[in-house]
Protein backbone atom coordinates (compact mmCIF):
# COMPACT_ATOMS: atom_id res chain seq x y z
CA UNK A 1 0.00 0.00 0.00
CA UNK A 2 2.74 2.47 0.84
CA UNK A 3 4.75 2.05 -2.36
CA UNK A 4 3.60 3.71 -5.59
CA UNK A 5 2.14 1.54 -8.31
CA UNK A 6 3.11 2.10 -11.90
CA UNK A 7 0.94 4.92 -13.21
CA UNK A 8 -1.06 4.26 -16.36
CA UNK A 9 -2.97 7.45 -17.03
CA UNK A 10 -6.10 8.09 -19.05
CA UNK A 11 -6.51 11.67 -20.25
CA UNK A 12 -10.13 12.77 -20.34
CA UNK A 13 -9.83 16.28 -21.77
CA UNK A 14 -7.63 18.35 -24.01
CA UNK A 15 -5.03 20.41 -22.22
CA UNK A 16 -5.18 24.16 -22.40
CA UNK A 17 -2.12 25.77 -23.91
CA UNK A 18 0.45 26.57 -21.24
CA UNK A 19 1.00 30.18 -22.25
CA UNK A 20 1.48 33.20 -20.01
CA UNK A 21 -0.86 34.26 -17.20
CA UNK A 22 -4.48 34.81 -18.19
CA UNK A 23 -6.37 38.04 -17.59
CA UNK A 24 -8.21 36.45 -14.65
CA UNK A 25 -4.93 35.39 -13.03
CA UNK A 26 -3.61 38.92 -13.22
CA UNK A 27 -6.77 40.71 -12.04
CA UNK A 28 -8.04 38.27 -9.39
CA UNK A 29 -6.93 39.32 -5.89
CA UNK A 30 -5.16 36.92 -3.54
CA UNK A 31 -7.73 34.52 -2.10
CA UNK A 32 -10.10 35.07 -5.01
CA UNK A 33 -11.63 32.22 -7.01
CA UNK A 34 -9.98 31.47 -10.36
CA UNK A 35 -12.16 28.47 -11.23
CA UNK A 36 -14.78 26.28 -9.55
CA UNK A 37 -17.08 23.39 -10.35
CA UNK A 38 -19.59 21.49 -8.23
CA UNK A 39 -20.15 19.02 -11.12
CA UNK A 40 -23.88 19.72 -11.24
CA UNK A 41 -23.56 20.53 -14.95
CA UNK A 42 -22.46 17.47 -16.97
CA UNK A 43 -21.29 19.76 -19.76
CA UNK A 44 -18.86 21.81 -17.67
CA UNK A 45 -15.84 20.45 -19.51
CA UNK A 46 -14.28 17.61 -17.53
CA UNK A 47 -15.07 14.94 -20.09
CA UNK A 48 -16.34 11.39 -19.68
CA UNK A 49 -14.94 7.96 -20.51
CA UNK A 50 -16.17 4.37 -20.50
CA UNK A 51 -13.42 1.91 -21.43
CA UNK A 52 -12.41 -1.62 -20.49
CA UNK A 53 -10.12 -0.30 -17.74
CA UNK A 54 -12.90 1.65 -16.03
CA UNK A 55 -15.12 4.69 -16.18
CA UNK A 56 -15.02 8.39 -15.37
CA UNK A 57 -17.65 11.07 -15.59
CA UNK A 58 -20.40 13.07 -13.93
CA UNK A 59 -22.69 11.21 -11.52
CA UNK A 60 -25.33 12.52 -9.13
CA UNK A 61 -23.83 16.00 -8.82
CA UNK A 62 -20.25 14.78 -8.38
CA UNK A 63 -17.39 13.50 -10.53
CA UNK A 64 -16.94 9.73 -10.30
CA UNK A 65 -14.05 7.44 -11.19
CA UNK A 66 -14.29 3.66 -11.41
CA UNK A 67 -10.95 1.88 -11.87
CA UNK A 68 -11.33 -1.79 -12.75
CA UNK A 69 -7.70 -2.84 -13.12
CA UNK A 70 -4.96 -2.98 -10.43
CA UNK A 71 -2.17 -0.43 -10.68
CA UNK A 72 -4.16 1.92 -12.91
CA UNK A 73 -4.84 5.63 -12.46
CA UNK A 74 -7.50 7.66 -14.22
CA UNK A 75 -7.34 11.41 -14.31
CA UNK A 76 -9.37 14.32 -15.65
CA UNK A 77 -8.81 18.05 -16.00
CA UNK A 78 -10.92 21.00 -17.18
CA UNK A 79 -8.54 22.66 -19.62
CA UNK A 80 -7.21 25.47 -17.46
CA UNK A 81 -3.64 26.70 -16.98
CA UNK A 82 -2.14 28.38 -13.90
CA UNK A 83 1.29 29.28 -12.60
CA UNK A 84 0.28 29.72 -8.95
CA UNK A 85 -2.79 27.92 -7.61
CA UNK A 86 -4.45 26.72 -4.44
CA UNK A 87 -6.66 23.77 -5.35
CA UNK A 88 -9.33 22.22 -3.11
CA UNK A 89 -11.80 19.35 -3.45
CA UNK A 90 -13.89 16.91 -1.40
CA UNK A 91 -12.92 13.28 -2.05
CA UNK A 92 -14.34 9.97 -0.81
CA UNK A 93 -14.36 6.32 -1.88
CA UNK A 94 -17.73 4.71 -2.39
CA UNK A 95 -18.85 2.18 0.27
CA UNK A 96 -17.21 -1.24 0.10
CA UNK A 97 -14.66 -0.14 -2.50
CA UNK A 98 -11.21 -1.81 -2.42
CA UNK A 99 -8.23 0.25 -1.20
CA UNK A 100 -7.99 3.34 -3.38
CA UNK A 101 -5.87 6.39 -3.96
CA UNK A 102 -7.38 9.77 -4.78
CA UNK A 103 -6.07 13.26 -5.13
CA UNK A 104 -5.29 16.47 -6.95
CA UNK A 105 -3.09 17.40 -9.88
CA UNK A 106 -1.41 20.72 -10.56
CA UNK A 107 0.74 22.10 -13.40
CA UNK A 108 -0.22 19.37 -15.78
CA UNK A 109 1.82 20.08 -18.89
CA UNK A 110 0.68 16.92 -20.70
CA UNK A 111 -0.23 13.34 -19.82
CA UNK A 112 3.41 12.55 -18.98
CA UNK A 113 4.36 15.60 -16.92
CA UNK A 114 2.60 16.97 -13.81
CA UNK A 115 2.58 17.14 -9.99
CA UNK A 116 0.23 15.01 -7.89
CA UNK A 117 -1.03 15.08 -4.28
CA UNK A 118 -2.72 11.84 -3.23
CA UNK A 119 -4.15 10.08 -0.21
CA UNK A 120 -5.13 6.46 0.24
CA UNK A 121 -8.43 5.30 1.68
CA UNK A 122 -6.57 3.74 4.63
CA UNK A 123 -4.85 6.93 5.77
CA UNK A 124 -1.62 7.48 3.79
CA UNK A 125 -0.51 10.49 1.71
CA UNK A 126 2.07 11.30 -0.93
CA UNK A 127 3.38 14.26 -2.93
CA UNK A 128 5.10 13.55 -6.21
CA UNK A 129 5.53 14.19 -9.88
CA UNK A 130 5.24 12.32 -13.11
CA UNK A 131 8.04 13.37 -15.47
CA UNK A 132 8.39 11.84 -18.93
CA UNK A 133 5.82 9.27 -17.85
CA UNK A 134 7.75 8.13 -14.75
CA UNK A 135 6.09 8.69 -11.36
CA UNK A 136 8.13 9.38 -8.23
CA UNK A 137 7.59 10.89 -4.80
CA UNK A 138 9.21 14.17 -3.79
CA UNK A 139 10.99 14.30 -0.45
CA UNK A 140 9.73 10.85 0.57
CA UNK A 141 10.45 7.29 -0.48
CA UNK A 142 6.90 6.04 -0.08
CA UNK A 143 3.47 7.13 1.05
CA UNK A 144 3.31 8.00 4.75
CA UNK A 145 0.51 7.67 7.27
CA UNK A 146 -1.05 10.81 8.75
CA UNK A 147 -3.72 11.01 11.44
CA UNK A 148 -5.45 13.94 9.71
CA UNK A 149 -6.69 11.66 6.92
CA UNK A 150 -10.18 10.22 7.48
CA UNK A 151 -10.23 6.52 6.64
CA UNK A 152 -13.07 4.00 6.30
CA UNK A 153 -14.90 5.74 3.50
CA UNK A 154 -15.23 9.19 5.03
CA UNK A 155 -14.98 12.42 3.05
CA UNK A 156 -11.61 14.20 3.05
CA UNK A 157 -11.13 17.84 2.07
CA UNK A 158 -7.91 17.98 0.03
CA UNK A 159 -5.92 21.12 -0.66
CA UNK A 160 -2.81 21.49 -2.83
CA UNK A 161 -0.86 24.76 -2.97
CA UNK A 162 1.47 25.16 -5.95
CA UNK A 163 3.42 28.39 -5.43
CA UNK A 164 6.65 28.81 -7.41
CA UNK A 165 8.73 25.70 -6.56
CA UNK A 166 6.86 25.08 -3.29
CA UNK A 167 4.27 22.28 -3.23
CA UNK A 168 2.16 22.06 -0.06
CA UNK A 169 -0.46 19.43 0.82
CA UNK A 170 -3.26 19.87 3.35
CA UNK A 171 -5.89 17.31 4.33
CA UNK A 172 -8.89 18.44 6.36
CA UNK A 173 -7.23 21.80 7.05
CA UNK A 174 -4.10 20.12 8.43
CA UNK A 175 -0.67 20.43 6.82
CA UNK A 176 0.47 16.90 6.03
CA UNK A 177 3.53 17.51 3.85
CA UNK A 178 5.46 19.74 1.46
CA UNK A 179 8.10 19.46 -1.22
CA UNK A 180 10.23 21.58 -3.55
CA UNK A 181 10.46 21.17 -7.30
CA UNK A 182 10.79 23.56 -10.23
CA UNK A 183 10.38 21.34 -13.30
CA UNK A 184 6.85 22.42 -14.19
CA UNK A 185 6.20 26.17 -13.79
CA UNK A 186 2.69 26.19 -15.26
CA UNK A 187 -0.13 23.87 -16.32
CA UNK A 188 -3.62 22.54 -15.81
CA UNK A 189 -5.30 21.41 -12.60
CA UNK A 190 -7.18 18.15 -12.16
CA UNK A 191 -8.32 15.06 -10.30
CA UNK A 192 -6.79 11.60 -10.02
CA UNK A 193 -8.06 8.25 -8.74
CA UNK A 194 -6.45 4.84 -8.87
CA UNK A 195 -6.32 1.27 -7.67
CA UNK A 196 -3.59 -0.52 -5.76
CA UNK A 197 -3.54 -4.34 -5.83
CA UNK A 198 -7.27 -4.78 -6.49
CA UNK A 199 -9.52 -3.28 -9.14
CA UNK A 200 -13.10 -2.18 -8.74
CA UNK A 201 -12.18 1.09 -7.05
CA UNK A 202 -14.85 3.82 -7.06
CA UNK A 203 -14.16 7.39 -5.93
CA UNK A 204 -16.30 10.54 -5.88
CA UNK A 205 -15.09 14.17 -6.02
CA UNK A 206 -17.13 17.28 -5.38
CA UNK A 207 -16.80 21.02 -4.72
CA UNK A 208 -13.66 21.63 -6.77
CA UNK A 209 -12.23 25.15 -6.38
CA UNK A 210 -9.06 26.89 -7.56
CA UNK A 211 -8.05 29.99 -5.60
CA UNK A 212 -5.32 32.50 -6.31
CA UNK A 213 -2.78 32.10 -3.47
Amino acid sequence: MKKPSRLILLCLFFLAACSGPSFSEITTPSGGVLYQDDFSNPNSGWGQADVFLGQAGYADGAYRFRVDSPGIDFWAHPGQAYSFARIEVDAAPLPNTPPARMGLICRLVDERNFYFFVISSDGYYGIGKTQDGQASFLGMEQMARHEAIHADGQVNRLRADCIAELLIFYVNDTLVGSALDSNFPRGDVGLLAGAFEQGGVEVLFDNFVVYKP
